[in-house]
């Protein structure tokens, strides 16, 4: 076999124009000039034999070599990364330079992220955080190391993931502030609840959960008007209209924060039906188990997540 000589360098640059989807983006992380990525990314066209990413208006958009090679070119990078970075005893929190993905819910992104960023930020400014959204609970981007961390309920039958409860979570309704269903004296009935036209969130369009079964068992149904696929959707729905919203009480706050941003203009009320509390855990690989910088990331994000709801 003939030997070649294969530039590292070019992997990394190549994980960081697909991740990023542009030269200029690619630059500031990699801390190069523009001309320097062009030229990086002229090298890799020619290494690939393909465009990778072409102008679309004043963007740029992967070519579909360049979809079908993302996932595979992270994967190899972070791998080559490990195996050339020195293994250490005692980790330097301050000198990482790493990106670590976290895969969180909408409802995470709108209520804790901006938490995690400043705990993560504050103890190591060298550290990038990149946001994926959950589209499902598929255990397969944990294992191919796509994704560092998930945050959520547990849906995942791979026996070998790692979990570690943060909180009790359980669903509150949500309403603008002087509506109607709040008048009454004596709390809020089921009849009157069901009364109301109901906001229902749903990513694929099945609206029934367990406040539907709480509700049949009394003869009632909720009469769903809007579909939305976010949580913090349904309640900018609601602060503007006399809909009623299904949201997790972690959505809403506690009592330590219960004036938040996204509160405003709304009131949050306990259903009245009963329905279970479901648990909320951070995920991962086993195989990251004893990595240093990665143990100090899900104790970052497991406390800032158990500091807000600590009474649950």
């Amino acid at each position: 076999m003939k030997n070649v000589d294969i530039d590292l360098n070019l992997l990394v640059a190549l994980d960081v124009l697909l991740a990023e989807g542009s030269v200029t983006a690619a630059a500031q992380r990699l801390g190069l000039s523009i001309s320097a990525m062009s030229r990086t990314l002229a090298r890799l066209r020619a290494a690939t034999g393909d465009p990778l990413l072409v102008r679309a208006g004043r963007g740029m958009v992967p070519t579909p070599r360049a979809k079908e090679l993302r996932e595979h070119v992270h994967i190899l990078t972070r791998d080559a990364q490990a195996v050339l970075r020195p293994q250490i005893d005692e980790l330097d929190v301050g000198a990482l330079d790493l990106t670590f993905t976290i895969r969180v819910s909408e409802a995470f992104m709108e209520f804790l992220s901006a938490r995690v960023v400043a705990a993560v930020s504050t103890a190591a400014p060298g550290v990038c955080l990149r946001f994926a959204p959950k589209p499902d609970k598929d255990a397969g981007p944990l294992r191919d190391g796509i994704i560092d961390l998930e945050i959520g309920v547990i849906g995942t039958t791979a026996p070998e993931i790692r979990t570690r409860f943060l909180f009790n979570d359980r669903l509150v309704g949500l309403v603008r502030t002087g509506h109607w269903l709040l008048t009454g004296g004596d709390g809020i009935r089921p009849e009157a609840y069901a009364a109301c036209h109901h906001i229902a969130v749903s990513k694929d369009g099945n609206t029934a959960g367990p406040i539907d079964t709480a509700l049949h068992a009394l003869g009632l149904s909720r009469s769903i008007r809007v579909v939305v696929p976010g949580f913090p959707d349904a309640m900018r729905i609601a602060r503007q209209s006399d809909l009623v919203a299904l949201v997790p009480q972690s959505c809403v706050g506690n009592h330590q924060t219960p004036d938040h941003d996204a509160m405003v203009g709304l009131t949050s009320f306990d259903l009245p039906v009963a329905t279970p509390d479901f648990r909320i855990s951070a995920m991962w690989h086993p195989r990251m188990d004893a990595d240093p910088a990665h143990k100090w990331l899900r104790d970052t994000v497991i406390g800032v997540c158990r500091t807000a709801y600590r009474h649950r």
